[in-house]
Formats: structure tokens, sequence, C-alpha cells
């Protein structure tokens, strides 16, 4: 398992599958990279997304992670807070609401270097179950 954020730096490749309970089933394919920017790791992600029958996109994405105490902070992109996880215990999760929306993560580091993250978003008119898998 990673003992902390710098375990993260690096380039991954990045899986994603969209199981939508209200819409078309998704998936991404495409790359991250974690480089280090002095106060910890911008996250940057980039690839292809498919959403059901509908021509595939690029999409992008990112976020900064930071140390607090044995955790790993995710922010935004602008800095407004996200969630946390801690490296170093499997199957760590958090809540993040996005009122009206709830998102739940669960982090799987037992098998690293190849780890995932698994989100499940409920809401009014959200239902779905995003799963990630990132392999060196």
């Amino acid at each position: 398992m990673p003992r902390g954020l710098m375990d993260f730096a690096g380039d991954w490749r990045v899986t994603r599958v969209i199981e939508d309970r209200l819409g078309p089933p998704g998936r991404f394919e495409g790359t991250a990279t974690l480089t280090p920017d002095g106060v910890g790791l911008i996250y940057a992600e980039i690839g292809r997304l498919t959403l059901g029958s509908a021509p595939t996109m690029q999409a992008e994405r990112s976020y900064l992670w930071r140390e607090e105490g044995d955790l790993i902070q995710v922010l935004f992109d602008d800095a407004r807070p996200f969630h946390r996880f801690d490296p170093n215990l499997g199957g760590a999760g958090e809540r993040h609401y996005c009122d009206p929306d709830i998102y739940d993560v669960v982090y799987a580091l037992d098998d690293w270097p190849n780890w995932s993250s698994t989100w499940t978003v409920t809401g009014p008119r959200k239902d779905y179950t995003m799963r990630t898998q990132f392999a060196r």
C-alpha cells in the first residue's frame, strides 16, 4: 500500500466504468498525471469518454491533492474542499455533499500499485456508480 501523498506522483493509466441507473452507461479511458507543485500534487486527467451510443468525446478534470496529517485531502482545482482519504487504509471512504446530491467514495489500495476508487452518487436526478481503475 502507499505510505503517503508522494507515492501517487507520476503517470497512471485510467479506466472508468459508469453504471447509470437513470441514463446511458459510460466508459472513460485515458491517463492521470500527478505532478508535485511545491505544496502537494496536481492531479490532471485527460482521455476519451463515451456515454451510451453518443459520439466519443474528450474529457478532462483536475484536482489538487494535499497532505493533511496522515490523510490525503482532495480539493477542486479552485481549492474548494472535495473529500479526504487515508492512503494507508484499504477501503478508505468519505462522503461529499453537493446539495441536493450525495457523493460517497471508497478507495481500494490493497493491490498497490494498482488501485481504484468507487463513487456512488445519488440525488433527485442522479443515481450512478462510477468505478475507476488506476495502473502504472
